[in-house]
């Protein structure tokens, strides 16, 4: 399973707006303010060496730039504790792939997380619906792909509202959270609106990861909202993840449960000549060899 894959550095950078609003999940399912001068902000950082060497990275090969001013970095640590993912699948009529397709890209993750780790998988089209709770045993996730069917519009926005809202927000005692969207990306409906999504992933340092269809509408005009293969880029870089073809989804599976529980750093650093009252761009730097990834703005 270690198959975590090498990328250049990367130089992130996204607005970030308002918090979200959303649907309620069919089955029922902060930050904290400081009004002081200095706050220690801990941030979700994946880190991977391009000669696939496992010798930890240290602070001392990474630089934060936060709104443009270099931060003093106070730790960073690898984080091995548990994730909690959400599996969330577009189940609507034209979506470009069949039920079968859908339920292995599930199975295949019951297969691939590490002890402690728990899945959930949620479906959507108008309304999302929880198909297996969070769980580790195979037997449930197979019982959930038996819910399994198409039918109705793709409510994407809404659906990750209620996901945060109401699967990832109650969690107490875990950081390491994450969605694995399932889906091409398009959105057809939602009363939640898109940048307010976004913040409220970044916001939350809820990681994005995203098994991607071809676009239904061929790359259409969408007003008011990013086009379907747009919104899957903008939801996975802005808060650190990353996209996948929808296929090979074992060694999908095994990349991205791999990349939390090994490849994962928690870095907590004190802004320093920042407003508090504004979103800041983040910029994380890594020197030659090495990868870095997080969120790219700080609320």
């Amino acid at each position: 399973m270690n198959r975590a894959r090498a990328q250049k550095a990367v130089l992130i950078a996204l607005l970030l707006f308002a918090a979200p609003c959303g649907e309620a999940l069919t089955q029922a399912g902060r930050r904290t303010s400081a009004s002081s001068n200095e706050r220690t902000i801990a941030l979700n950082v994946t880190a991977t060496r391009t000669d696939a060497s496992s010798a930890p990275i240290s602070a001392d090969e990474i630089s934060l730039f936060d709104d443009g001013i270099e931060q003093t970095i106070k730790s960073f640590s690898p984080d091995p504790t548990p994730a909690r993912i959400v599996l969330l699948l577009d189940n609507s009529a034209t979506l470009r792939t069949d039920i079968e397709k859908l339920g292995q890209a599930v199975r295949e993750f019951i297969y691939e997380i590490y002890e402690g780790d728990q899945i959930m998988v949620v479906g959507y089209d108008e309304r999302p619906e929880i198909l297996a709770d969070w769980t580790d045993a195979p037997a449930k996730i197979e019982e959930g792909i038996k819910l399994l069917r198409k039918r109705g519009e793709p409510h994407l926005f809404d659906a990750i509202a209620a996901v945060v809202d109401q699967a990832l927000l109650p969690l107490t005692g875990i950081r390491k959270r994450a969605i694995v969207l399932i889906s091409d990306g398009l959105d057809r409906g939602s009363k939640s609106r898109f940048n307010q999504i976004l913040a409220e992933l970044q916001r939350e340092d809820i990681t994005v990861y995203a098994l991607q269809l071809p676009d239904r509408t061929g790359g259409a005009y969408r007003r008011d909202q990013p086009k379907p293969a747009e919104a899957i880029r903008l939801l996975t870089e802005g808060t650190g993840g990353r996209a996948f073809p929808f296929g090979e989804f074992k060694e999908t599976a095994a990349t991205i449960c791999d990349e939390l529980r090994r490849n994962r750093y928690v870095l907590a650093y004190s802004p320093t000549g920042v407003s508090y009252n504004s979103t800041r761009r983040l910029l994380l730097v890594a020197h030659e060899g090495i990868n870095v990834r997080a969120k790219t703005m700080q609320p």
